[in-house]
């Protein structure tokens, strides 16, 4: 095993994004069948039209988030700790301008867990410290 966390922080990366496009033979939804493969391209786009695809961010397709739904695939964002269900291709640019700033001008910051007010909305901390900082 081998731990490559500096050589990530290293390149820049801040980010991680998850979509699921797990496929089952089940009687139950599979973010697959509904639409998750088109929503990771919409993701990859958004993130490429802002010359931030893996430069600051990585995009994974995922197997199951556990938030199935045939509405939409399911997303999370690290270490954002934010996660989504019901997201159609359609959904991703606002989705990601919420996260990222219009222009992704908001990577390297983070959802404080401590930070949440009495609405759920969470206060947004700078993450963006030295690649090299480990205190």
């Amino acid at each position: 095993m081998k731990d490559r966390t500096d050589e990530v922080r290293e390149h820049g990366f801040t980010d991680h994004v998850l979509v699921c496009t797990n496929s089952r033979d089940s009687e139950y939804a599979a973010c697959a069948e509904a639409h998750g493969p088109a929503v990771y391209d919409a993701v990859k786009s958004w993130l490429r039209d802002r010359g931030v695809f893996w430069s600051h961010v990585y995009v994974a397709e995922t197997s199951c988030l556990g938030l199935c739904s045939a509405d939409g695939a399911a997303i999370a964002i690290h270490p954002r700790n934010r996660w989504y269900s019901d997201v159609r291709p359609e959904d991703v640019p606002e989705l990601l301008r919420n996260e990222f700033g219009d222009e992704a001008d908001a990577l390297g910051q983070s959802v404080d867990a401590g930070a949440v007010d009495q609405h759920g909305e969470a206060d947004v901390a700078d993450q963006s410290g030295d690649a090299n900082d480990q205190g």
